[in-house]
């Protein structure tokens, strides 16, 4: 007799329909796995018979055969424990046959209690799509699955509670649905920082257009201070980015009962010793997103930028440009999205003083230069704005007034982004960060004056054709701030002032 049972797995952060195919037939007691099952997946057999006997059932004696289709497909982790289990005691008929649009995952203990697992949220978006209605999981991962609507979740603590309610004689309540009209939570404020002022407009501005940002200046300036606060002003999440974020987290297992969705934007902050896997993802032996898609749709900020290795920093020029990252290993080529906000901060020089008034750097210009180049000119070129830090004087840290908080500053972040909401609606664009080279002319009006202007500087400063519809993007971003539709000569000079390291030959 063959028992069909509904499951899921992961592909790189995307859930698959699995179908459990479990077979009892004559002939010597045997227990096998097909449908290319990975160690862990081989492993459920013990795990399944032990759960078997020590929930009060009855192991059968005879040859056992379990099909994970499709069979192409390659099967990784425990998941697929609980749909073997009731696979083998329904083909025994020691349990009846569950609907047809149920789906099962979670993972076995010996005792037969339910483990949490990892990618409950992109399984239960899988189970959805394909037509199943009612979700078991493990009781840990039900707030997690919630998420998704048009799904009944149950969180099943063990095998013995399942079983009496897929008999019918103690029903399980679901789980209710997830609420994400969740209020965003009080954190670190721009109110904190004394002075800073033209770096906070900076931060307004690359927070309103989604840009990237380089923070330059000497040790103790605020820069670490400021970039953890710029989340604090960045626009609310929508359901659809936080849905997307969610997932990423889901599969690196960094979700759970207690935070089963993310409501606000990531902020990532990667040690500079991160490996390129690290960073862009992957593993020896199971791959997983690295810290640019944990950063997507939010911030990642890298802290002492030239202390990176050199292919670490490498690794973001395709990421920065495209939005998705593509992870090739012997396990298959995986694509992550990874569109998130760019956060720099670096010395000027090795001792960190140069040009400091103090008149304390004693490092020398070809140190400085080799300081400097330990990031490419590609990748500089990539960041829309170089920012200078100067160091806080004391009256503006000793300054009673308090500054403009993270509340009044995020206003007009929200309002900017939704003139460029109006301004793309209908398009793949969202913000003006990612305005593609055929938009710029329809999206990127210039006064005559403003044209003479960028004219000048394009010449004067050498610069590339990617500098110079960054220039052009942040200029855009700029008048949205202003709310005005052209871009005139003042938002493109303010715009060209962000590329410090296009005019100077040292920092």
């Amino acid at each position: 007799m063959v028992a069909n049972i509904h499951s899921c797995g992961i592909v790189g952060i995307q859930g698959q329909p699995v179908l459990c195919q479990c077979d009892l037939s004559g002939g010597l007691p045997h227990f096998d796995v097909v449908g290319l099952p990975d160690a862990s997946v081989k492993e459920s057999r013990d795990r399944v018979r032990a759960a078997v006997k020590n929930c009060g059932f009855e192991f059968p004696q005879r040859r056992i055969t379990v099909n994970l289709a499709p069979g192409e497909l390659k099967k990784e982790g425990p998941v697929y424990d609980l749909p073997i289990l009731i696979g083998v005691l329904c083909a025994s008929k020691q349990l009846p046959h569950p609907p047809g649009d149920a789906c099962f995952i979670g993972e076995l203990s010996l005792e037969g209690t339910l483990r949490p697992a990892t990618g409950i949220l992109p399984m239960a978006l899988a189970a959805r799509d394909a037509g199943m209605t009612s979700l078991y999981v493990p009781a840990d991962n039900a707030a997690e699955a919630s998420v998704v609507d048009g799904l009944t979740v149950y969180g099943v603590q063990d095998v013995p509670q399942l079983a009496k309610h897929l008999s019918g004689d103690a029903p399980l309540a679901p789980q209710p649905p997830f609420d994400f009209s969740v209020p965003r939570p009080e954190g670190l404020d721009f109110a904190d920082v004394m002075g800073q002022e033209s770096v906070k407009r900076a931060l307004e501005i690359a927070a309103a257009g989604s840009h990237h940002v380089l923070m330059i200046g000497p040790p103790g300036s605020g820069k670490s201070m400021l970039a953890k606060r710029l989340p604090s002003i960045l626009p609310d999440m929508t359901l659809e980015e936080s849905l997307e974020t969610s997932k990423v987290y889901s599969v690196a297992g960094l979700l759970g009962s207690r935070t089963p969705m993310l409501t606000s934007r990531p902020f990532r902050s990667p040690h500079h010793t991160v490996s390129t896997a690290g960073m862009a993802g992957g593993g020896s032996s199971r791959t997983r997103p690295g810290e640019i898609s944990l950063a997507h749709n939010g911030v990642l900020f890298l802290d002492e930028l030239p202390e990176f290795k050199r292919d670490a920093l490498e690794v973001l020029r395709q990421p920065l440009e495209d939005g998705v990252v593509t992870v090739s290993r012997i396990s298959g080529t995986f694509v992550y999205p990874s569109r998130f906000m760019l956060v720099g901060a670096m010395n000027p020089c090795k001792c960190g003083y140069f040009g400091h008034p103090s008149g304390r750097c004693n490092c020398t210009e070809q140190s400085v230069r080799a300081y400097r180049k330990r990031i490419s000119g590609p990748m500089l070129d990539r960041i829309d704005l170089h920012v200078q830090v100067n160091s806080v004087v004391y009256e503006q840290l000793r300054e009673r007034r308090p500054a403009e908080s993270s509340a009044s500053i995020r206003r007009r972040v929200n309002a900017a982004r939704e003139r460029q909401r109006e301004r793309y609606r209908g398009t793949a664009v969202f913000c003006n960060a990612q305005l593609e080279a055929g938009m710029m002319r329809d999206c990127c009006p210039l006064t005559p004056q403003a044209q003479t202007l960028m004219a000048g500087a394009f010449d004067r400063l050498g610069l590339s054709a990617r500098a110079h519809d960054r220039i052009l993007k942040v200029a855009r971003t700029i008048a949205d701030l202003a709310g005005e539709e052209r871009i005139n000569e003042m938002h493109i000079a303010e715009a060209i002032q962000y590329r410090s390291l296009d005019r100077d030959t040292l920092l």
